[in-house]
């Protein structure tokens, strides 16, 4: 869906144009959840994931030997965990260290037995929607499992001078394409009670992280997009070294922004007929600030009318239309076999309920049922409000720092 581009206005079709979708707005009905005009099934399956994977040729193309050598099979994979000894006066004084060190040429670097052998007791399960930073649709909504982070760190016996952990996944041998990302201690190692942890994963939707998805393992991070969460993992190292670094930041994106509470609009039809119902749908996700609720707003519009700015006055006064969002799911009928929702993080343990819903860093849809519209052409857009009162585009659309401009349905009614 095209985001909003400039239109000029003036006095007089700012009130006309309210007008027109006030009274389109006046014919809307409200529907219940249960009659929602479309829906996305709630958890995406492994191979339906929109991807965006990186690296030439791409690792999830490599076969025979070739992923014998990258270690990107179930028995040949292998994480080594090293500490970096970079040092530059006077931002970094110390070197960071690890009482113990995996690495293949000690024999030590951990396998995937090893890992799931270590989450019979450590293991979590969240709900975490993957969105990329700089695209407007969502990949997929998936149900991860994995070992926290900082139990795999443990591993290594005690850290010191470390401030920052850095992981690596494998695309090629050209150090032109390495591509890595980062958490800072405290993010790995201090997760606040109800938050959710970084990990390695290696379930998806109850079963083996596929290659394409980023397997054997890889990382998750809860609140981020997805180029945080590095497919085809094989490398950690800590670091003293405060700046962040990451691959993306040499791009001008922002490697610490968040998941933004942000709706996404469905492609529709472009042609209406006069009487039909115009049925919105799409999915909104609940990013660090959450969802109190999603919002649509109905413009007449002229043949080569130009998009809206984000900030136009007539897109900040509306009227905006409360959408219906899905109501939870019957657990049982969603999630995979054996799987309790009372084990999950971020849902009750007595009553087995997400404790927000959408899920945080998940996502639902939503959708409303346009009624009453004359002949013409029009505009739909939806957006979020999170919990703090403020309305998408929220933060402002600096595109660096994750994608959010309002989108738009544009059709005719005929």
């Amino acid at each position: 869906m095209p985001s909003d581009k400039a239109l000029p206005i003036n006095r007089r079709s700012f009130v006309r144009q309210t007008a027109i979708a006030a009274g389109a707005v006046a014919m809307v009905k409200s529907v219940g959840a249960e009659a929602l005009a479309r829906t996305h099934p709630f958890l995406t399956p492994a191979d339906d994931f929109n991807d965006v994977s990186r690296g030439r040729p791409k690792p999830h193309t490599l076969q025979g030997q070739a992923l014998v050598d990258a270690r990107l099979t179930p028995d040949t994979w292998r994480l080594e965990i090293t500490a970096d000894g970079f040092v530059e006066p006077p931002s970094v004084k110390r070197p960071a260290s690890l009482e113990r060190s995996l690495t293949l040429d000690q024999g030590s670097a951990l396998d995937l037995p090893s890992l799931i052998e270590l989450g019979r007791t450590r293991s979590v399960k969240y709900i975490k929607a993957m969105q990329c930073l700089n695209i407007p649709t969502p990949l997929g909504q998936g149900l991860w499992e994995g070992v926290p982070l900082r139990d795999v760190l443990r591993l290594c016996g005690r850290m010191d001078n470390v401030r920052r952990i850095y992981y690596r996944g494998f695309h090629n041998n050209d150090p032109r394409q390495v591509f890595q990302s980062s958490v800072s201690y405290t993010q790995a190692m201090e997760t606040p009670p109800g938050e959710l942890p970084v990990f390695l994963a290696y379930r998806l939707n109850g079963e083996a992280l596929t290659l394409e998805r980023g397997g054997p393992v890889r990382m998750i991070v809860p609140w981020a997009h997805g180029f945080k969460s590095i497919k085809w993992l094989r490398n950690i190292y800590v670091t003293n070294d405060h700046r962040t670094n990451d691959t993306y930041a040499d791009n001008n994106n922002d490697p610490e922004s968040r998941l933004k509470t942000a709706a996404y609009v469905d492609d529709g039809p472009k042609r209406i007929r006069v009487g039909e119902t115009a049925l919105l749908s799409g999915r909104v996700i609940s990013g660090l600030s959450g969802v109190r609720r999603v919002e649509y707003w109905v413009r007449k519009v002229g043949k080569d009318s130009e998009m809206l700015e984000y900030d136009a006055p007539e897109l900040l006064l509306g009227p905006w239309v409360p959408c219906d969002l899905e109501a939870q799911p019957d657990w049982s009928e969603v999630l995979p076999e054996g799987v309790n929702p009372r084990r999950l993080l971020g849902f009750d343990s007595k009553s087995g309920l997400s404790l927000s819903w959408p899920p945080r860093y998940g996502m639902a849809s939503y959708s409303a049922r346009i009624k009453g519209l004359k002949a013409g052409r029009y505009e739909v857009r939806a957006r979020a409000v999170d919990l703090n009162g403020h309305a998408q585009p929220e933060p402002r659309p600096y595109q660096k720092s994750g994608k959010n401009a309002l989108q738009v349905w544009r059709f005719e009614v005929v």
